[in-house]
Parts: structure tokens; C-alpha cells; sequence
């Protein structure tokens, strides 16, 4: 043990410590004659006993001789000293001749440095092995001890300011080495206050040296106070930080004095240097105890400012070059990036090894509100627990980022300035990078799938190009998933790498391009994305993809080749995004013709445009999708020149020929029906005037242009005029007004099947033709243009009534392909027109299915009737409507631009004031939107809000493909994010608000006129009905606005004030600068004004569910907002509702929006068992009482045809309610108050659970019986679960209130086991499937009940009987058994 220790102390000495005496002795012993420090202290009692004990001093640099062992030599030399005559003066005169030896510094240093065997002693075989100096064999000494270190304390000064010497010596941590590893301290508190004393007065590097040395020389008993004393030290000075820290973690501490050290270090974190830094978290991380690490942590992280450990760009610059000239040798002590890589490795240490950090890590980072309070350490410190191989860290990690993400807490701000800065420290994490970031890719939430582009991009452009690889492939793999998506978002990434890097790019050419081989699963759009950031690579200016160019034209030709015509498409849209980067404007080059582009490249375009021409003349589709890409090209792409006047001009004349015709005097022509000019809208009519040849192309035998390609032509020419012209469209204003060559379209009753698809083909031609030119000129600003795109929006509305009466009587129908770059349409014919030949199948099918279960139920109830009574509804208004829904033929309408609907801003004017011969010759004024053309347009809004800002609740592709593909019909829109749709939503909301305002004087005059009765004589019914469709798609609107995801995050913030002062505008309109708080108040308030006119439940439904969006956004109220939604949704459901035509509301529809809005009333009520027992103990007892058709007096709502809806929702809503009880525990029992509350609660929620239950004997419909099942078995288990574990700790304080609550309970449970025997009776699988696991409740329940007994030692009061099986009529007081419960609580 001791030679372990002795050969230790070699170690912390310098090597010139060692190396220099060896090299000394062999000098030394090269010479022929010894010089002995003898000679010239002859009669010295420190020389001679040393000499009589073994050891010879020498003079000079000849290090001294020891002759014996050491431990030999030290017993001698006790032996001699404790034997003289003169002890114990001798010891003083021993230690005085010491001193007067050591005065020579040759001398002193001869003793701090190891002695060397004699020569001539023989020694044994280990006479090489280290040999210690003559003060350590001297320390050694008891007697001699604390003399010796007195002498080496008073010689340290003299060498302090030295420094290191000419032979590499430093004399001051010689001295110092001395007291290390000594065997015994005779006094150690005397040698640490002397250690401490000099710390508190020597230069640095010597303090840093004893500090350092304090554990290898103290006592453990000296520990406590030297860490407190080397503490306060701490506190004075932060350059002692490291040495002192590296001490302290090294001393025996208690947990008391550690904390309070690990406090003090704390409070000096943001003073120390850098470089210092890491020895002061690992100190911090390591001195934390298993108890409480998460107080310790989160401080550490509030203290860890790692953003200020980074230069700015213009110092970092200058240091670099600083470093290119300096020496290389030296190292550079200024490197921030180099300190915080070692902070992160003494966290990553701490983390792997200590799970109780790594929790608290996580919990700290959870733990942080607000977005600003977020540091960059907080990212390191996710990547660094992601990178670890523990599963809880890596889980934890992609959960806390991902929640963080989606509250906006974590921002695309913070993960740049972690990159800018840290970038060669995270170099080290890009494994756990990445995968954090495919999992946010391929994540269902919306919310968080941007960061983890964000973190792809910021990865490609911070490291080197084998990170930039594995980014790229596993984006190609994204691309590849067939998870719409994920594929958009990597394409997305792809292309904007593409676009800002195109140099790094280039050298991955071959990793995107073989995401061609996986374009069977890729939509139009994303094939449409693909080929442009393909194209941008391989033709685009620079031409860095250069290589790959040959490889696109095969493709391209081997697709347009293809007689398939979904390869066809897939040709089609290539070879136009090729032409978009091939043909984009450029810098003018020499040789160019007039245009930017080169003579070959000018070449290639025309003759790849021909090329698609031709191969897509076969095919109507294929030319009409050409035309269509051609135009959007156009939109998005500023195209050369030459390239733009050879499409332009092609495109008019080709138009001109095909389908603008001139009119004369008659028109002739074999036509299938009477040919004549309709929807003139050009007064000034003449011979020369032109119409568009609509039904002439349709009757052509063998038709060389088709009517399928007129709007997607007249696209292309609009956008071409609109290229050329700067927006100026009168060289083609004339097609907005021109007549069609058409025929009557308003009798169908008396033509054959033939015929009448021809009309509906003609109708669906005709309103795609003027949704195309409402598309084209509703951007103009001229009155009279602005006119005739109302009155078009009119003919479009009236067309569309005429369509629904011929496809009723047209079963079977498919309409004309409008969005070619979809699949065909055969897979989008709507269902109904299929079913429709099947009504009276269906109908007589459903009868016998009411009628099935109407005898199921054995016994008459209270809903006799009431499904005679649906049945019947459904076919008066099937009866009374003339034609089928068009919402199910949309996709057979071409795509209204977003820039129509600037169209709403035009005002309201009622029906009855319009002229309804909609084609005539009528001059007006003033145009104005009428309720239908209102209602069109807002269809219109709502469904592409719908797909543009709605979240989609799933991303992953479904396992059985629907026919229709959700982006059908939306080609156009798709081209703006949601950011761009949300703008144009905020620039109409002023409109939008003017008409749901004149929507509400509208209905608020009726009923002012009327007396309240919204069903009076001389009421139009078809207006009202457009109304109240108009009201409820304004609030539908603006929901799916302000529902919005984007505006949870921070970057649309100002977005979200804008559009919420619009609202809180049109209240308060001279307030400014008012807080989100404030203007959603406001906005609340202005909404909340319409309460009084919402014509139907669903308008009530959208305008509840929209004040519930709004008050999400102001963040303090939620008190008010729930109280005033409670109030709202109550006054809704106390209301009866009454349709135009005076009958009562009802359906389907109704009633899921019943449910929703029963629903909400009891989740924002205060006291949902209050609300609960009122419906049921007042509402349904009235309704009981009620006449047949009559509703409940207190809850209108209520009716025989509703009481299904209440049922389930109040059951549904108890259940939910006791879940969230919290749960009992043994102390509560000593907690009186708390453990009563919460039995109180349970009494109410059991007497509600009681009442509902007993409704069943009074409504006992099948649907009534399977809600009663489902969710009694779900209250009996919350109960056994939640309920029971407090009954067992209350039964001694509270044993009636207990005992009424069982009693209570077993009513319930008795009538729950009569229901199941009910079921299995009847043998009805609906109902039997719930049985078994309610039986498995009942019996626990018992037992359950036992064991209670049990633990309150009343076991020898409980029995067991068995209960009868009976019918669900019986009544509970002629029963003849009392079940075991009861009887037990009795005797108790």
C-alpha cells in the first residue's frame, strides 16, 4: 500500500521534476572523486546522524546517497535521536543544523529531490527502484513532522516569485509535493490552516497548486473546513475557480455542506472564463444528490447562457486569420466553439450515467412558458438526450421537441442561431438531428412538420457534404413514402435546396433523380414539383445538373409516347415544367434572337413545345391538361420573350378558328336540338357581332376540335393577353359578354336518356365556360365589366338550377371531365347518380328494417311512431326537391381563382328585386349580388378555406384508397400556401362582415314585421331558405378562418391581430393598439350580437363553435368565455326551431348538430351533474306528460324524436364527469373536508346516473337500451375504480351518507341486469354484444363491496341471494328479493 502511494506522488510532479536529477547523477557519476557536504559541515549533528543512518549529502548538483532501506534508514535515525543523551533538546539541535544546511539553495533543492542508491552499499536486486527525497524520509518522522513543515513554510516565500528555473525546476511545487501522500499528519488542522494561509498570500500559480494538492495532503478529518474556507475563496475569486473546484471534488463532504458549496458555485456560473466553464458544470452535475436534481438543474440551465460563448461574424473572421499567421504550435485558448463542445460532453457524461439528470433535463425544458425564455442550450441538450442509447431519453427527447413545436414555444428563430453558432459542436449530433427530424416530417400534426424541414435545411447548409448526403437521401426517402404529406414537404425541401444551393445540389443530381422511378404513387402536383426542381437542376441558367439533361428528354418522350393516359399526363406536365426553366427570361447573350435565350436553347423549346402539341392532339384530355399546364406555366413563370409572342400568338388564332364564330342571320346546321343565341350581354347586338359555337362542336360526327378543350383554351389565351398586356384584357373583353350558340334547356320531361345527357353535357359546358370567364375578368375595376361578371355569376346560378332538375331525371349520368391533371372521371361519377335507379329498393328496405326492430322491442313504447314520422319527412322533402345536390359534382366544374372571390364585395340585394329572366336584355344601374349568387360564391370560399386552412386530421395514406382524390379541382389553388389564402380571407373579412350584418337585418326585419313568427303568410320560403344557408356558410367561413393552425405560431401573430381587429373594428371602431386579449373580447362581443336572429340549429352550432375559436385567443378570460358560451348554447337549446315553410326542425343533420351542441352546453357548464339531473329530472318528466308531437316546456329541444340525442349525451357527459373526480388516497381520510366533498359529488353523480337509468323503462327503443349499456358498464368501472377506494376510507366517518349512496347505486345496477336478460331474451346481437362485460362490472361490483366490508371489519354482515331474471316493465316495489348489498348495508 504504501509503495502505491509513494509511486503516485511521482505522478503529480513535472516531468522536469524527475528527468533533471537523472541526468544530474549521471553526470556526476562519470566523475573520479565524490565532494561530500561533510567536509564542509564536519561537526554537524544533522550530518553526521544522517550519515550513521545511511544517508550521504552531497555538495553541488550530485544528488545525496541513501545506503539502507528507507524505512531502515528512518528507524535508525528515530533510534539515534530518542538514545541521545541530550534528547529531547538534540531534536532542536537537529532541525537548527537542518536549517543552517538548507541555507545554500543548491543544498535545499538536493533535498526536494529524490536521493539515489549508494554505489557502494550492496544492495539486492530492487536497488533500482525510486528512492524518496531526504525532507519526505524527514516528514516521515513523527518528532520531526511538524518542525519540518514549519521549516518548508518558511522556505516557500523565499522561491515563490521565481519561477521555473534554468534546469526546469519549480522549487515552490517541489515543496508542495513534499506533504502529499504522507503515511500519518501528526497535526493536520495546524498544517491546513497553514496551507490556507498561504494560499491566501502567494501569486497564482501557486495557489493553484496547493489548491489543487489539498486532497492528496489533508486528512479526511480536515475535509468540512477546508471546503468551506475554499468556498468563500470561490466567492473572491472566479480565477481560482477551476483548481478550487477540482479540489472540492475531490474531498469528502457531507450532503448538507455539498449543496451549499454547489450553491455558492452556482451563483459565481456566469462570472467565470470560458474556459473554465466546463469544469464548473461537471462540478455542478456531479455534486448532485439522487433526492433533488431537478431544482439543481433547472437553475444550471437559466445560468447557462451559451449564446455569449460565440464571437459575432466580423471578430470570428478576424480571429481566423489571426490563427492562419500564428505559430501552430500554440494553441488557441480564445476558441468559444472548443469550450462549449466540452460543456456538452460533460452534460452528455452526467446524462448517460445518471438517469435522474436526464429526467430533469427534460422536465426543466418542459417546464419553460414562454418562447423568449428559451435558449439555445435547450436544443443542444434535446440532441444530446436523443443521441444517448437509453430508450426513456430518446422518446423524451422527440416528445418534449414535438410538443414544444407545436405550442410555438420552440421556433425556427432559435434553431437558426443554434446552427449559426454551434454549428461545429452539433456536427457531433447530426445522427439524432436527422432522426429528430424525419419523425417531425412524418409526424400527423400540421403544427410540427415545417421544423423538421426547417432542421433538414439548416442541416444541409451548416455541414459538410457527407452530412448534406444522408440529408438529400432521406428527403429522396420521404419523397418516396407515398404519404401525400410527407412527400410534398420533402419536395418542397428539395426544391427550395435546389433553388438557394444549387452548386451542392448538383452533386446529388442522381439521388433525386430516382424519385422518377416512384411517380405511380405521386399526385399531379407533386409530379408537378418534381419535374420543376429536376428541370431548375438540369436547365436552368448556371446548368449545374447539366449531366442529367439527356436523362430527362427520354423520359419526357418514352411519357408522351405512352398510349396509358396517366403516363401520358405525367409527360405532359414534365415537358411543360421543362420548358418553364428551358425558356425562363434570362441575361441577354450574344447571338441571341431578340430574346435572352441562345439560338439552340430557342430551339429546343419550340421544338419540345410542338413535340407536346402533337402528341396530345389524339387525345381531347391530353390537349385540354396541355393547355392547362401551359397556363399555369404562364402564371407563375416570367417565360423569354420570343417564347411568350410564339405561344400567344398561336394560342388567338387557333382560338379565333376553333370556337369563335361569327354571327349572320340564321343559324344552320344538323342539330340534335334547335340551335339559338343566348346570354347576350352586349347591347349594341349586330350581324357582325361573334358567339362562342358551343352546341354546333358538340353535334359534329367527327369532331376535330372538342367542346372539352373551350375553357382550358380560353385559360391559356386570358393568361397569354395577360403576359403580353400587362394585365389588359380588351383585345378579348368582348368573349365576356358574346353570346353562346345553344338551345332551350328547361324541358326535359319528354326526351330520351340520349338527350338528356346531351343537355346535361351542354349545361356542364356552358357554366365551366362562364366560370372560366368570371375567372378572367373579375379583377377589372370597370363598372360596366363588373356588371357582367354579376349577371355571368347569375346565368351561372340559374344554369346550375336547370342542371339539378336534368340530371334527377337523368340517372346514371357522367358528366364531362373539367380537371385533367386528376384521373379520369369515371372514378369520380357521384353515388347518387348511380343509386338513384335503386330508390324504391332502398326505400322499401329501410321500412322493413324499421319494422324489424320495431318488433325486436316487444313491449309499446313512448317512440312508437317515430320512425314513420322520419320516414315520412325524408320523403315529403325528397318530394319537394325538384333536383338531386350538385355538392357532389364538383369536381365537374372547373376551379373558380381566388382572386374571384373579390367578387363578395359587391353588395346584397334581395331576390324579389332581381329580374327573373336572367338571359333578356335588362339595363341596370347598380349590380349587385342577389342570395343565390351570395350563396355561390361563399360555397365556393368555404370549400377551398377547407382545403387550404383546415388541418387535416391525418397524413398517413389511408388503407383503402377513396375513388375521389381530396385535391381535385383545386390545381390552381394549391400553387398559394396557407399563409396567402389566410391574407386574401383577412382583405374580405370587412365584406364578409357587411353581409352576415345584412344577413341579421334581414331576418331581425322579419321578425320585427311579423310578430317573432318566422313562418308567417307572404313569406318568400325559397329567399328564406337561401338566407339562412347564406348565414350559416358566413359563420362556416369565418370558423375555418380563425381555426386556422398557422395562428398558433408566433409568425402569424400579427396576422391573427389584424383579422381579429377587423371584427372588433365593426363594435369599437376608435380603438387602437389594443392587446390580443383585448381584441378577441371585442371580436367575442360583436359575434355574440347575432345570437338573437340565427335562423336554424346549425347556424346556431357554427356560430357557437366559432365564439368557442375566438375565445382560445384571449388568454385571461376563460372564466367569462365559458360562462358566456354556457349561457349561449342554453338559450339555443330553449328555443324552438322552425323551418320557412313553419314545420319543425328535423333529420339527421339536426340532430348531430343537437348532440354537438348538448354537448358543449354540458362541457362548459360550471356543474355538469346539476346540469345533468336538471334535463332529467325536469325536462323528461315534462315531456312524459307532453301530448304526442309536444316538446318539453323548459327545453324546447326535447321532443320524442330528440330524446335519443339527449340520452346519450347526458350519459356520455356523466361518465366523462366522474372520470375526472380525482382519485382518492389513504390520506384523505384524515382530511375531513376533502374526502366528504368528493363523497358528495359521488351521491349526486349516482343519483343522476340513477334518474337516466330509469328512463328506460318509459323510452325503451333499442337505440336507448344499447346507449344504456355502453355506458353504464363505462360508469360502473369509473366507479369501481375512482368511487369504491373512497367508500373504503369514509365508511367509518360517513357510514349513512355511504350506505344511501350504495343503496342508490344498487337500484341502477338491479335494472342493468334485468336489461341484460332483456337482450339475451330478444336475442339481439346489438345489444348482446354489450353483456358480457357488463356482467363482468356487476359481478366485480359485488365483491367489490365485500371487500370494503371487509377492511372496515364488517365482513359477518354481508350475504349473498340471487336475483331474478324479469322484463324492463317490472316495478322495483313488487319485487320479491333484496339483493346483497342492500341487505348488508342494513344489518350494518
Amino acid at each position: 500500500m504504501m509503495r502505491k502511494k509513494k509511486r503516485s506522488s511521482i505522478t503529480v510532479d513535472d516531468d522536469s521534476t524527475l528527468d533533471v536529477p537523472k541526468s544530474k547523477k549521471t553526470k556526476s557519476s562519470g566523475r573520479p572523486t565524490k565532494s561530500s557536504a561533510q567536509d564542509l559541515h564536519p561537526d554537524s549533528v544533522f550530518v553526521q546522524f544522517l550519515k550513521e543512518s545511511g544517508v550521504t549529502l552531497r555538495a553541488g548538483s550530485t544528488a545525496n546517497e541513501i545506503a539502507v532501506d528507507q524505512v531502515i534508514f528512518q528507524k535508525r535515525l528515530q533510534q539515534r535521536l530518542r538514545k541521545n543523551p541530550r534528547f529531547p533538546n538534540i531534536i532542536q539541535e537537529f532541525i537548527s543544523a537542518l536549517e543552517t544546511y538548507i541555507e545554500d539553495p543548491e543544498r535545499f533543492r538536493n533535498c526536494l529531490l529524490p536521493c539515489v542508491p549508494s554505489s557502494s552499499s550492496q544492495q539486492d536486486t530492487n536497488s533500482g527502484s525510486y528512492q524518496e527525497s531526504l525532507v519526505r524520509l524527514l516528514l516521515g518522522i513523527e518528532m520531526l513532522q511538524t518542525l519540518i513543515i514549519n521549516i518548508l513554510f518558511e522556505k516557500l516565500p523565499e522561491f515563490m516569485f521565481e519561477g521555473v528555473r534554468e534546469d526546469g525546476l519549480n522549487v515552490p511545487r517541489l515543496i508542495i509535493n513534499q506533504l502529499k501522500w504522507l503515511d500519518r499528519i501528526v497535526d493536520g488542522k495546524d498544517l491546513s490552516s497553514k496551507l490556507m494561509q498561504m494560499v491566501s498570500v502567494a501569486p497564482v500559480e501557486i495557489q493553484r497548486d496547493i489548491i489543487t494538492s489539498l486532497p492528496e495532503i489533508l486528512e479526511d478529518s480536515q475535509h468540512g473546513d477546508t471546503a468551506k474556507e475554499l468556498n468563500g475563496l470561490l466567492q473572491q475569486n472566479t480565477q481560482l475557480a477551476v483548481p478550487i473546484l477540482d479540489a472540492l471534488s475531490s474531498l469528502n463532504l457531507s450532503s448538507a455542506l455539498l449543496s451549499e458549496v454547489r450553491e455558492a458555485v452556482m451563483g459565481t456560473l456566469s462570472a467565470v472564463q470560458l474556459e473554465d466553464l466546463p469544469v464548473v458544470v461537471k462540478f455542478i452535475l456531479h455534486s448532485i444528490s439522487a433526492s433533488g436534481p431537478n431544482e439543481v438543474v433547472c437553475d444550471l440551465r437559466k445560468k447557462l447562457e451559451l449564446e455569449q460563448c460565440v464571437l459575432p461574424a466580423v471578430l470570428q473572421a478576424s480571429q481566423s486569420r489571426m490563427k492562419s499567421k500564428a505559430v501552430s504550435g500554440v494553441p488557441s485558448c480564445s476558441n468559444g466553439q472548443d469550450s462549449v463542445a466540452l460543456v456538452l460532453d460533460v452534460i452528455k457524461s452526467a446524462i448517460r450515467f445518471q438517469k435522474t439528470i436526464s429526467e430533469a433535463w427534460l422536465k426543466a425544458i418542459e417546464n419553460v412558458d414562454e418562447s423568449d425564455d428559451h435558449k439555445v442550450v435547450d436544443l443542444l441538450v434535446l440532441f444530446i438526450l436523443h443521441s444517448t442509447n437509453a430508450n426513456h431519453s430518446r422518446r423524451g427527447a422527440e416528445r418534449v421537441l414535438k410538443v414544444k413545436v407545436r405550442k410555438g414555444l420552440i421556433q425556427e428563430s432559435l434553431l437558426q442561431k443554434t446552427f449559426k453558432g454551434h454549428a461545429q459542436v452539433m456536427r457531433g449530433y447530426f445522427p439524432s438531428i436527422l432522426a429528430l427530424a424525419q419523425g417531425l416530417l412524418r409526424s400527423s400534426d400540421c403544427c410540427v412538420v415545417p421544423f423538421g424541414g426547417h432542421m433538414y435545411k439548416q442541416a444541409f447548409t451548416g455541414f459538410d457534404s457527407y452530412c448534406q448526403q444522408e440529408v438529400v437521401g432521406s428527403l429522396v426517402t420521404h419523397a418516396c413514402s407515398g404519404v401525400s404529406g410527407e412527400v410534398d414537404m420533402a419536395l418542397e425541401l428539395l426544391y427550395e435546396l435546389v433553388s438557394q444551393r444549387p452548386a451542392e445540389m448538383s452533386q446529388f443530381t442522381v439521388f433525386v433523380k430516382g424519385i422518377l422511378d416512384y411517380m405511380d404513387n405521386l399526385t399531379s402536383q407533386q409530379i408537378r414539383r418534381l419535374f420543376h426542381l429536376l428541370s431548375h437542376l438540369a436547365f436552368g441558367q448556371e446548368q449545374h445538373g447539366g449531366h442529367i439533361q439527356d436523362d430527362m428528354h427520354i423520359v419526357i418522350r418514352k411519357q408522351l409516347s405512352s398510349m396509358v393516359p396517366k403516363y401520358k399526363r405525367i409527360g405532359i406536365i414534365g415537358a411543360v415544367m421543362m420548358v418553364g426553366s428551358m425558356g425562363a427570361c434570362r441575361n441577354k447573350p450574344e447571338g441571341s434572337q431578340g430574346g435572352t435565350l441562345p439560338k439552340e436553347t430557342h430551339r429546343q423549346v419550340m421544338a419540345l413545345l410542338e413535340l407536346v402539341r402533337s402528341c396530345s392532339e389524339s387525345s381531347p384530355e391530353a390537349a385540354a391538361l396541355y393547355y392547362d399546364e401551359l397556363a399555369n406555366l404562364l402564371q407563375t413563370c416570367k417565360l423569354d420573350l420570343l417564347v411568350q409572342a410564339w405561344i400567344g400568338k398561336s394560342v388567338l388564332e387557333d382560338f379565333q378558328e376553333d370556337f369563335v364564330v361569327d354571327l349572320g342571320p340564321d343559324i344552320s346546321g344538323p342539330f340534335v336540338f334547335p340551335a339559338s343565341v343566348m346570354y347576350n350581354l352586349d347591347d349594341d347586338e349586330s350581324q357582325g357581332g361573334i358567339a362562342i359555337n358551343l352546341l354546333p362542336l358538340m353535334t359534329q360526327d367527327q369532331q376535330r376540335v372538342s367542346p372539352l378543350c373551350l375553357s382550358p383554351f380560353f385559360r391559356l389565351l386570358r393568361l397569354c393577353e395577360e403576359v403580353q398586356h400587362q394585365g389588359d384584357l380588351e383585345e378579348i373583353d368582348a368573349l365576356l359578354g358574346c353570346p353562346l350558340i345553344l338551345t332551350d334547356m328547361e324541358k326535359v320531361e319528354s326526351l330520351s336518356k340520349a338527350e338528356r345527357e346531351f343537355l346535361c353535357s351542354l349545361l356542364f359546358y356552358t357554366i365551366n365556360w362562364f366560370r372560366e370567364v368570371v375567372n378572367a375578368f373579375c379583377k377589372l375595376n370597370d363598372p360596366e365589366m363588373k356588371m357582367k361578371v354579376v349577371t355571368r355569376i347569375q346565368n351561372i346560378t340559374y344554369l346550375q338550377s336547370l342542371l339539378q332538375t336534368c340530371l334527377a331525371a337523368t340517372p346514371g349520368y357522367t358528366p364531362p371531365q373539367a380537371n385533367f391533371d386528376g384521373e379520369s372521371a369515371e372514378g369520380m361519377i357521384p353515388s347518387s347518380s348511380i343509386a338513384l335507379p335503386k330508390k324504391g329498393k332502398d326505400s322499401s328496405g329501410r321500412k322493413r328494417k324499421a319494422s324489424a326492430s320495431k318488433n325486436s322491442s316487444g313491449d309499446k313504447s313512448q317512440l312508437k311512431g317515430a320512425a314513420d314520422a322520419e320516414d315520412s319527412q325524408q320523403e315529403k322533402e325528397k318530394d319537394a326537391k325538384s333536383g338531386v345536390s350538385l355538392s357532389s359534382y364538383w369536381p365537374f366544374f372547373r376551379e373558380l381563382d381566388v382572386e374571384a372571390l373579390s367578387v363578395l364585395q359587391c353588395g346584397l340585394l334581395s331576390r324579389t328585386l332581381l329580374d327573373t329572366e336572367l338571359h333578356s336584355k335588362v339595363k341596370r344601374e347598380e349590380v349587385q349580388l342577389g342570395p343565390a349568387e351570395l350563396l355561390f360564391m361563399l360555397e365556393d370560399m368555404w370549400r377551398k378555406l377547407d382545403f387550404s386552412l383546415a388541418s387535416a386530421p391525418a397524413k398517413k395514406a389511408p388503407f383503402l384508397k377513396s375513388k375521389t382524390d381530396r385535391a381535385v379541382g383545386f390545381a390552381h389553388l394549391q400553387q398559394k400556401n396557407a399563409k396567402e389564402i389566410a391574407t386574401c380571407c383577412m382583405e374580405l373579412l370587412p365584406t364578409l362582415c357587411t353581409h352576415l350584418e345584412n344577413c341579421h337585418n334581414h331576418f331581425q326585419t322579419l321578425l320585427s314585421e311579423h310578430q317573432g313568427v318566422v313562418d308567417a303568410p307572404g313569406v318568400d320560403v325559397k329567399e328564406q331558405q337561401l338566407m339562412c344557408s347564406a348565414y350559416q356558410l358566413l359563420l362556416q367561413v369565418l370558423h375555418t378562418t380563425f381555426s386556422w393552425a398557422g395562428f398558433s405560431g408566433p409568425e402569424h401573430r400579427a396576422l391573427l391581430k389584424s383579422a381579429l381587429g377587423v371584427l372588433a373594428g365593426r363594435l369599437k371602431e376608435d380603438e387602437t393598439d389594443l392587446t390580443l386579449d383585448q381584441l378577441s373580447r371585442h371580436a367575442f362581443e360583436y359575434l355574440q350580437n347575432f345570437r338573437s336572429t340565427v335562423p336554424s340549429l346549425n347556424t346556431a352550432l357554427c356560430l357557437t363553435q366559432l365564439l368557442i375559436v375566438l375565445s382560445q385567443y384571449g388568454g385571461s378570460n376563460h372564466r367569462t368565455y365559458r360562462e358566456q358560451i354556457t349561457s349561449l348554447t342554453r338559450h339555443f337549446l330553449c328555443q324552438e326551431w322552425v323551418t320557412a315553410s313553419g314545420e319543425k326542425e328535423r333529420g339527421n343533420k339536426y340532430n348531430d348538430a343537437l348532440q354537438t351542441l348538448l354537448s358543449i352546453y354540458l362541457e362548459h357548464t360550471d356543474d355538469v351533474l346539476k346540469a345533468v339531473e336538471e334535463i332529467a329530472g325536469e325536462g323528461v318528466p315534462e315531456l312524459m306528460n307532453a301530448a304526442k308531437d309536444a316538446n318539453s316546456r323548459s327545453w324546447p329541444t326535447l321532443n320524442r324524436q330528440t330524446f335519443l340525442v339527449y340520452y346519450k349525451s347526458m350519459m356520455a357527459e356523466l361518465e366523462r364527469a366522474v372520470r375526472k373526480i380525482p382519485p382518492s388516497k389513504q390520506m384523505d381520510s384524515q382530511e375531513v373536508c376533502v374526502c366528504f366533498e368528493k363523497l358528495l359529488t359521488w351521491n349526486l353523480a349516482v343519483r343522476d346516473f340513477h334518474i337516466l337509468i330509469n328512463l328506460v323503462k318509459m323510452f325503451d327503443s333499442r337505440p336507448v337500451l344499447t346507449v344504456c349499456l355502453k355506458y353504464g358498464r363505462l360508469f360502473l368501472e369509473s366507479f369501481l375504480k375512482l368511487g369504491m377506494p373512497l367508500l373504503d376510507y369514509s365508511f367509518k366517518k360517513h357510514k349513512e351518507d355511504v350506505q344511501s349512496l350504495l343503496k342508490t347505486f344498487q337500484l341502477s345496477t338491479r335494472q342493468l341486469h334485468y336489461m341484460c336478460g332483456h337482450s339475451k331474451i330478444r336475442q339481439d346481437t346489438g345489444l348482446t354484444n354489450h353483456v358480457p362485460a357488463l356482467k363482468k362490472s356487476l359481478e366485480q361490483f359485488v365483491y367489490r363491496v365485500k371487500a370494503m366490508l371487509t377492511l372496515n371489519h364488517c365482513q359477518e354482515a354481508f350475504w349473498l341471494g340471487n336475483l331474478k331474471n324479469r322484463d324492463l316493465k317490472v316495478r322495483f316495489d313488487e319485487e320479491e328479493e333484496e339483493s346483497s348489498q342492500l341487505q348488508s348495508e342494513e344489518e350494518v
